[in-house]
């Protein structure tokens, strides 16, 4: 019955001469044993505590595992510096992404590009040039939009300021937009009746103008305005100007027949076509239209012959009275020289 009331108070364990309470055991050791032993569920926890406590070095954790685990690393083991210098780096943490530094740290000022690099006294030199630069190009836009525009009052009142800013470099016209653009190829051409310094009349070749002007404008990056447009320009003046019989019409007509009398005499001294002590009396001009073939897809059919326009020969007297009176003078100052 003692045995009994004694085994009540201790944990039984396994039955047998091995077990706690075992016959082969004393009483006293069984109670040391469970005095010393710590219970199955904080066993665990109760060992954690005693190496965090006996243990107070950092392991060196890889940077893989983020800093935030050193810091945390840190902390447990009573190093709050070593935490709180890993947040002031700005160092990432275990989600990725970077701390902001603490108010008061000097960030370096990003560098300046463009205009703004620029000192206070060029930027203003650069936006005033760009001021200039729109203006201009907004008053030529201007200037082109009224010449291309209908009749209107502007246009009325100042419409010599516009034809003095257009003509004759930014001359527009609607031809590369005609239901009928200009498919034939005309070739214009001029003579000239030539007296000698003996006396005698000549009459020169054909000197073809638009070869001339083609041969100066081919490989040219950079042609002239009267090698492009001069001779045809005014031819297309004089056929505007003249009805089919050649006979002017109007002031224009009469003002066409002059502008080619004075190219054609030009043209002719360039060439050297009066010869030494010769003078152009009178010259002639014809054209010769030639249609352009079509491309073999458009099926159109065009005649391949060139078709001859030959003017009437004009008389330059006038035009030349200035060149005799010249050559007079200068062979009375030769006489005199002698």
């Amino acid at each position: 019955m003692d045995a009994y009331d004694k085994g009540s108070d201790a944990r039984r364990g396994q039955d047998g001469p091995g077990g706690p309470g075992g016959p082969d055991r004393p009483d006293g050791e069984a109670d040391a044993a469970e005095t010393t032993a710590p219970e199955a569920d904080g066993a665990p926890e109760a060992a954690g505590a005693r190496e965090a406590a006996e243990v107070p070095e950092v392991a060196v954790v890889p940077e893989a595992a983020g800093t935030a685990e050193v810091a945390g690393a840190a902390e447990a083991a009573g190093a709050p510096e070593a935490a709180g210098a890993a947040e002031a780096a700005g160092a990432p943490d275990a989600a990725g992404a970077v701390r902001p530094a603490p108010l008061g740290t000097a960030q370096p000022p990003a560098p300046r590009t463009g205009v703004a690099a620029l000192s206070p006294r060029y930027q203003v030199g650069a936006v005033v040039a760009l001021a200039v630069v729109a203006v201009a190009v907004c008053a030529h836009i201007g200037m082109v939009f009224l010449h291309l525009a209908p009749s209107n009052t502007l246009t009325k009142q100042h419409g010599d300021v516009v034809d003095e800013w257009v003509f004759p470099e930014f001359e527009q016209n609607w031809k590369l937009f005609a239901p009928n653009p200009l498919q034939q190829n005309v070739s214009v051409q001029v003579r000239a009746e030539v007296s000698t310094a003996d006396g005698e009349i000549r009459t020169t070749g054909w000197y073809d103008l638009s070869a001339e002007d083609g041969r100066a404008i081919d490989g040219n990056p950079l042609p002239s305005h009267t090698q492009q447009n001069e001779l045809r320009r005014a031819w297309d003046f004089f056929v505007a100007s003249h009805d089919s019989d050649d006979r002017p019409v109007g002031l224009r007509g009469t003002l066409s027949e002059t502008y080619l009398r004075r190219i054609a005499l030009l043209r002719l001294d360039r060439d050297g076509a009066a010869g030494p002590g010769g003078v152009v009396e009178r010259v002639q001009y014809r054209s010769r239209t030639t249609n352009v073939e079509p491309p073999p897809w458009s099926g159109e059919k065009v005649s391949d012959r060139p078709t001859v326009r030959e003017l009437p020969w004009w008389s330059v007297s006038a035009e030349t009275r200035g060149a005799k009176s010249g050559q007079a003078g200068q062979a009375a100052r030769e006489g005199g020289a002698a």
